[in-house]
């Protein structure tokens, strides 16, 4: 397999107001995964029969999982998280399409940022809002 050719990179400011986003379906695999590594088996997220009874009616993705998401476009701009807090506000199923965005809110002049992200359900609404703070290496490719 060749090896990938990756963009010449060079360290530039961040500037607030700088967003990425991305979407994506979270699988059946998605969540094995995920439950696999932290060994969530909360039944919310395992077994069909009793959270049929629940008022969720069918399987939730893990919230860990939907916030993980957001790692993404830590990715992206090279970004090493210090702090972070998620506001859950609905569920996420499996198969369900979501989209993450962040953007940056606050740089400081010491040399962090504050992103405030939210992840945005299939019916429009936002699942999850975080604030994320740490330092950025934002690249210039």
């Amino acid at each position: 397999m060749p090896t990938p050719l990756l963009p010449r990179r060079t360290l530039r400011v961040t500037q607030v107001g700088e967003k990425v986003a991305f979407t994506r379906t979270l699988t059946e695999a998605d969540a094995a995964l995920f439950i696999g590594v932290t060994w969530d088996m909360n039944p919310y997220h395992t077994d069909d029969a009793y959270v049929a009874q629940t008022r969720f009616g069918r399987r939730i993705v893990p919230g860990l999982l939907t916030a993980s998401l957001l790692t993404h476009m830590g990715g992206l701009w090279a970004f090493l998280a210090t702090e972070m807090s998620f506001e859950f506000l609905a569920p996420v199923y499996i198969g369900d399409t979501v989209t993450a965005e962040s953007e940056i809110a606050e740089v400081s002049d010491k040399g962090w940022v504050w992103l405030h992200g939210r992840v945005i359900g299939p019916d429009g609404q936002d699942v999850l809002r975080a604030k994320i703070r740490g330092y950025p290496g934002k690249f210039e490719e």
